[in-house]
């Protein structure tokens, strides 16, 4: 009988791709919705890339909520926590976005070290290991955590740096046979399976419909989707991943490149993707009084900070596609499923 491995969030976009990868590796995949009503979506979305041949199976569990969680982890060999919430209405307010963060990822851990799961993945983010302020030189690697009483933090940040941590202090005063294992990627492009759910990929969407008038000065840690589903995949079956942080980030890109590369290569697809630079001051007035949403990205501006992912690479074997590939496949998925 093929292994079992509980995916968390499965209708999220990260997790669709481990689903995908994982039903192609051979194993069965067991994946938590919120709701019976996402199933087919997930099913529909999933079969674009695989045939799971009765491999693919669903619990309703929420990280909100502590019912389901038994019987989503009940007879799985590992889990993939990739689950996590992502801003959107609590955008603004850390509190709300810390409980589902960090009580989700102590719901799934109590679960599953009581039903002796092997090995619990985590997907955490890069900047829980991100010196406070974004413009400060130099290369970072996974003995740093971010401060998160730092008041200037974003929400989003604080939330996934406390999840993190509370994660690893309940393993610390846990003595089963469960492993922890996390995975710190940077901004996350690549195919869609689908468009209901397409996360970080928004930021290319809004380039190819002409929605963003400038491109700011923000440098990103690309990594293609495939590639975290694939050091997921790795860091779960390692022996020595047990117990380890891996930064997963890709290769750093200033937005004016991806918007360059849009340009070149998709030809007329790419007509209305805009490579005007935005000064920075721009961004932070129109932040300030236009558009809120923008709030968040100012402590971005001019971040040259970069993270070694050379643990992973050493460990895992893992070696990450070139950003400018990921960036352009993630446009061509975005107008294949008329998207955009």
């Amino acid at each position: 009988m093929p292994e079992t491995v509980l995916v968390t969030g499965g209708s999220g976009y990260v997790a669709g791709w481990c689903v995908v990868e994982l039903l192609q590796r051979g194993y069965r995949v067991r994946t938590t919705v919120r709701s019976r009503a996402k199933e087919q979506a997930v099913s529909d979305a999933v079969a674009t890339q695989v045939d799971a041949d009765g491999r693919l199976e669903f619990a309703v569990a929420d990280l909100t909520a502590d019912d389901g969680w038994d019987a989503a982890v009940k007879d799985v060999d590992y889990v993939l926590h990739v689950a996590s919430p992502l801003g959107g209405a609590v955008a603004d307010n850390s509190e709300a976005m810390i409980a589902p963060a960090r009580d989700g990822a102590l719901r799934v851990l109590r679960a599953a070290t009581a039903a002796g799961v092997r090995r619990v993945v985590m997907t955490s983010a890069a900047n829980t290991a991100s010196p406070s302020s974004y413009t400060d030189e130099g290369v970072t690697d996974e003995t740093l955590w971010t401060d998160p009483d730092d008041p200037t933090l974003i929400p989003y940040r604080r939330s996934k740096t406390l999840a993190e941590r509370a994660a690893w202090d309940y393993m610390a005063g846990h003595d089963g046979p469960t492993e922890l294992t996390t995975i710190l990627p940077g901004a996350v492009f690549g195919p869609i399976l689908a468009t209901g759910t397409i996360g970080s990929v928004g930021i290319i969407q809004r380039m190819l419909t002409g929605g963003m008038s400038g491109v700011p000065r923000i440098g990103l840690e690309i990594v293609d989707v495939r590639d975290l589903a694939d050091i997921h995949l790795r860091a779960m079956t390692s022996p020595e991943a047990a117990g380890e942080r891996f930064l997963a980030t890709g290769e750093f890109t200033w937005m004016l490149d991806m918007a360059q590369a849009l340009r070149e290569e998709l030809g007329e697809d790419g007509r209305r993707v805009s490579t005007r630079r935005l000064p920075d001051f721009a961004v932070r007035l129109a932040a300030r009084f236009r558009d809120p949403s923008l709030r968040d990205i100012t402590p971005s501006l001019g971040r040259r900070n970069r993270h070694s992912t050379a643990k992973a690479h050493r460990i895992l074997g893992w070696q990450p596609r070139p950003a400018r590939e990921t960036v352009v496949d993630c446009a061509r998925s975005l107008l294949a499923h008329g998207a955009v």
